[in-house]
Formats: structure tokens, sequence, C-alpha cells
């Protein structure tokens, strides 16, 4: 049986390929740039397009999806129109089966991502072609973005819970959510629930709250401090973040949250042969110290470089404009600067800890660690020489630049391979 998988790169589909192959079948990937078979949803919305690519396929997949939009991917192409066209010449080419991978909650949703993702199942519906509809709740996996990205949050300390963290998910682990395509696929009879859509989900629900707990635990962490954020205050943030590129947060992905993302269990359990997989098993006590890593070091880089850019640019804005320039220029004088060159010195070092602090924001490297690392040791030596009193000073401004020197030294030292961004 050959089997074509769109989205095969993504983490649902890549998941489903490896099972897939395992299970014997021919698979196909549907990729937009690669060596089987070259597919672009956001391009592809024509359905004599597809049917050349559709020739000895007997079943297709598709697994492609976004949750946020990013320039020409939108959800009306990537969940509506594509897989539309797709599905028309399924038909016209002869395709048997057609699995499509829906979500959870398009039944009823009010967002775009629900919508869009309705409306391919809804037509689905009509076509004369054997399919399956199937919408898991939110999906976990060790490869997928959504999983990476509530591992980091539950790594952290501190677990701000937007509204106080009490919304219901039952997520579904990837591997139970493959074996169960495999299973359709291999049955021979006509399931009772041919051209249903199914709704799958995991073996346990729990609060959002209790979620994250739940991965802390399984990565070896003690018990975080719980914060709740009042539902306006997230509201806001959404609103403002609503079209920022990359953003987790949005308008849609607050609703989504708000929804929350159950349904019952038997379900999953009856095509599954068996209790679906919970939040509790989901990390594997073998797998749990990469991941405690991987965690970490998601959320460690970006803090370590703000707060060092707040350090640079606080810096220059209080030398430049706060500071007594008096008492700056007294402290030059003790360095032998006068006049107009302790004045050019001053405004160019509060300049270039300007452009420091900018430069780690918007431009990290391991050429900018090395360069701060070799500015502050020798700020450090000078004005150890010169002004000895403050090694001793109780605020200890020279003895600071000790724990900064460690924060570059371990950024120098995670940045990846010897890529220079600076």
């Amino acid at each position: 049986m050959n089997i074509l998988v769109c989205g095969a790169r993504g983490f649902i589909g890549a998941a489903l390929c490896d099972a897939l192959t395992r299970d014997g079948y021919r698979v196909f990937k549907g990729v937009r740039n690669g060596k089987d078979v070259a597919i672009d949803y956001a391009t592809d919305t024509d359905p004599a397009v597809w049917v050349p690519r559709l020739r000895d396929i007997d079943v297709v997949i598709n697994a492609v999806g976004i949750l946020v939009e990013r320039r020409d991917q939108t959800f009306d192409l990537l969940h509506r129109r594509a897989p539309i066209a797709l599905f028309e010449a399924s038909c016209q080419a002869g395709v048997k089966h057609i699995v499509q991978i829906s979500a959870l909650g398009a039944e009823t949703g009010t967002t775009s991502y629900f919508q869009s993702k309705r409306a391919a199942d809804d037509h689905l519906q009509t076509l004369p072609v054997r399919h399956h509809i199937l919408r898991p709740a939110l999906v976990y996996g060790t490869a997928g973005a959504s999983a990476r990205f509530f591992r980091a949050l539950a790594s952290a300390p501190i677990h701000p819970l937007p509204a106080g963290g009490h919304q219901l998910l039952r997520p579904i682990h990837v591997d139970d959510l493959a074996d169960i395509v495999v299973d359709l696929l291999r049955s021979e009879r006509v399931p009772e629930a041919d051209g249903q859509p199914l709704d799958l989900v995991g073996g346990t629900q729990v609060a959002y709250r209790d979620m994250l707990a739940a991965y802390r635990q399984s990565l070896g962490f003690p018990a975080a401090w719980r914060v709740a954020i009042p539902a306006p205050l997230i509201a806001l943030g959404a609103t403002l973040l609503d079209r920022v590129p990359g953003s987790v947060l949005t308008r849609d992905t607050w609703r989504m949250l708000n929804q929350g993302n159950t349904a019952e269990v038997a379900t999953t359990a009856k095509v599954l042969g068996h209790l679906p997989a919970g939040v509790d098993d989901f990390i594997r006590p073998q797998d749990a110290p990469a991941l405690r890593h991987e965690a970490l070091s998601t959320w460690r880089g970006p803090l370590l470089r703000g707060a060092l850019a707040v350090t640079w640019i606080g810096t220059a804005i209080c030398s430049a404009f706060i500071h007594p320039q008096a008492a700056s220029l007294d402290l030059l004088a003790r360095v032998h600067l006068h006049g107009a060159p302790a004045l050019a010195m001053l405004y160019l070092a509060s300049a270039l800890d300007l452009v420091l602090g900018m430069a780690t924001l918007l431009r990290p490297g391991r050429r900018l660690w090395a360069a701060q690392a070799a500015l502050i040791a020798g700020y450090s030596i000078l004005i150890a020489i010169a002004l000895p009193e403050f090694l001793w000073h109780p605020f200890g401004p020279i003895l600071k630049n000790v724990p900064i020197l460690a924060l570059l030294f371990v950024l120098l030292s995670e940045e990846r391979g010897n890529k220079e961004t600076s």
C-alpha cells in the first residue's frame, strides 16, 4: 500500500511516517522541499496540481497544520483551500482512503484556526471516498514544538498561570495518535466510525496548572511557585501580541485555552484498543535528564541576555543623563582626564555601553561576548589600579563584575557551534 503523508516533516507527520514505515507501508513524504513529493500548501490550491502527484497512491494523510499564521502561511490556505484541493484531487485520482488530521474543538470552535479546520472536515464528509477525520487534543511528543514550550514553562521555578490555570486539558501522546492511524489503515473492514470525526484524547484530564506540575515533576524538579495572572491582563497581552511574528500568545490562542481541550476518553480507548497514556507517563525516566537540560536551555539564554542588555543599557542611561556629571568628571580626573577630553570620554563610554546593550538584544554571538568580557576585565583592572577604594566599597561595584564575567562565560560556552552572529 502506497501512502502519501502531507506535512511529513512536521511533528505529527514525522511520527506518522515512522509508524507507517515500521508497519511495512511504502510511505511517500509530501514536503515543501525534498526528494519525495514536492508540495506547497501556500500555493497548491487547485486540484489539477495535485492529480499527477497522486498516481499509484492508495492513501492520503493530511497532517499539515499551523497554530499561528505567518506571512503566506494562513489558516485559510493551509487548513482549508489546499486540503480541499487535495481531497478533490484524491477522488479524481482514485485514492482509496483519506485521513484528515484535524483538531479537537473544530466542531464548535469560533476562532479562525478552528473554522478553517472545520471547513476542510465538512468538505471531506461530502466526498465519495472512504475517510477518517481525526480530531486530536493537544498532542504531546518529545519533538513537538508545543511540548518543548510547555516543558520550558514547567522547568521555570515560577509558574505564571493565566486566570489561575484552571483550564481543562486532556493531551494525547503522539505515539498513541500514530498507532490509531496505523490501526485504522490496517483494518480490512469498514469501521463503524468511518466518516464520522473521532475526538482523540489522552488518558488523564488535568487542569493546565497541573499539567505543568506533572511535567515539572517528571523532569525531576521540586514543586514550583504558582502565580495567578488575572484574565484581563492576559487578554490585554494577547491583544498587544496578536500580530507579533512568532508570538505564542494571541487572541485566538487565549480563547482556545479558555475553551479547554478535552473530551471523553471512551472513543480513543475503543479505537486504540486500550487506555491511552496520560500526562504522568509522557516523559520517560530515561529521557528526563536530556529533556531537563533542553527545557532549561530554552529560557536560560534569553534570560541571561536580557539581564546583560539591561545592565549595559541602564549603565549608559545613568552615566549620560542621571548620575551627576560633576561627580563623573571628578572620577575621570583621577585617571588624568580633564576638560573636553573627559567630557568626550564620558559620553563615548556611554554610547559604547548603549551599543553593546542593543547588540546583546539584536546581534548576540561569540565575538560580542568575548568583546564584552575583555572590556569589563579592562575596566575592572583600570579602576582597581586608579580607584582602589572601589574594591572594598560596600556596594561592590568592581566585585559585581565577577558574576557578569561568569554570565558571559556561560553565554560564550553555550553558543551553538562556531556560528558568528555578531
